[in-house]
């Protein structure tokens, strides 16, 4: 196991790097960000001149300043915005909310999800399955933006059980809703995605055998056939992760969340390449650990697995 851990991490160093160049480089030809921070107005040569030095956009996109920017992010500095702000410190208010609602999204995928692809993997072919499958398809087919408007306006606006919107604090309970919305899709994907496994797995030898034992049909769901029929299931969550906390940027918009997705846009907006690059690279860090993780959970949900 420890061989293997230390094989992985190796294996995310070229992997860290070669993204964080790839997003480095596309941030930077989208355009100058001197010329977006002045706006629609021309900026003055000079000024321009000073600011590209400042902020070293005077270098050579590669490899000077994607070799400085590297350097600096090794020791926890991950630039300066063009309004002044460190990079950091706009990270150190947006991640903790973003986190907390991806807490929510993926509360709502594993709980919800999970026992509706349980109960309708279980009863394959009946009402309750044809009714979730369409239930999930609607899901799916209605863009997030829309689900999210609807929802604000029916629970927020109409019917007032909820605030349309999300104080600057944006606590758990707040959240619930901007989470529902969130893991919609997701939401959908992993109750289909359970159904199937369930449906395949409890034709399986395995299966059979317990169930001739004269195990109790709770025994045999919950540690036989639900354990193996998850590993397709955590692989999904667990890419799914870094993929909310990147992609939540119409639900912050929707619900006035300022979070990654939040920063993401002003960043975008405005061509700020300092704060899109720095987000950006945390987000990599994610994706890359949650998949570590993932991995690892195979060999405790099937124990047939084991790590060279």
């Amino acid at each position: 196991m420890g061989r293997y851990v230390v094989r992985r991490l190796l294996q995310m160093i070229p992997v860290f790097i070669g993204s964080t160049l790839l997003i480095f480089l596309m941030v930077n030809v989208m355009g100058d960000p001197i010329a977006g921070l002045c706006g629609e107005r021309q900026c003055d040569p000079a000024t321009a001149a000073q600011l590209k030095h400042q902020f070293g956009l005077d270098q050579p996109v590669f490899p000077q300043q994607y070799l400085t920017y590297m350097g600096n992010v090794f020791t926890g500095d991950f630039g300066t915005a063009f309004n002044g702000q460190k990079v950091t410190e706009l990270m150190g208010t947006a991640f903790p909310v973003t986190i907390r609602l991806t807490i929510v999204a993926i509360i709502f995928e594993i709980v919800i999800g999970i026992a509706l692809g349980v109960v309708t993997g279980l009863r394959r072919g009946r009402p309750v399955d044809t009714g979730v499958l369409l239930t999930t398809l609607v899901v799916i087919s209605v863009p997030t933006f829309v689900t999210g408007l609807l929802l604000q306006l029916l629970l927020g606006v109409e019917w007032g059980w909820i605030s349309p919107s999300v104080s600057p604090e944006a606590t758990f309970d707040e959240l619930i809703l901007p989470g529902l919305v969130l893991a919609s899709v997701s939401l959908a994907y992993v109750t289909r995605l359970t159904r199937t496994s369930i449906a395949e797995n409890r034709r399986s030898d395995y299966v059979r055998t317990a169930i001739a034992k004269g195990l109790p049909r709770r025994r045999v769901i919950t540690r036989h056939l639900l354990r193996n029929s998850l590993i397709p299931v955590v692989t999904f969550i667990g890419t799914d992760i870094g993929a909310l906390m990147g992609g939540a940027i119409v639900t912050e918009r929707i619900f006035n969340i300022h979070g990654v997705g939040y920063q993401l846009y002003q960043g975008i907006l405005r061509q700020n390449s300092q704060t899109v690059v720095g987000f950006v690279t945390v987000l990599v860090l994610v994706f890359l650990v949650a998949n570590l993780l993932v991995d690892l959970l195979y060999a405790v949900l099937d124990p047939r697995i084991r790590y060279a």
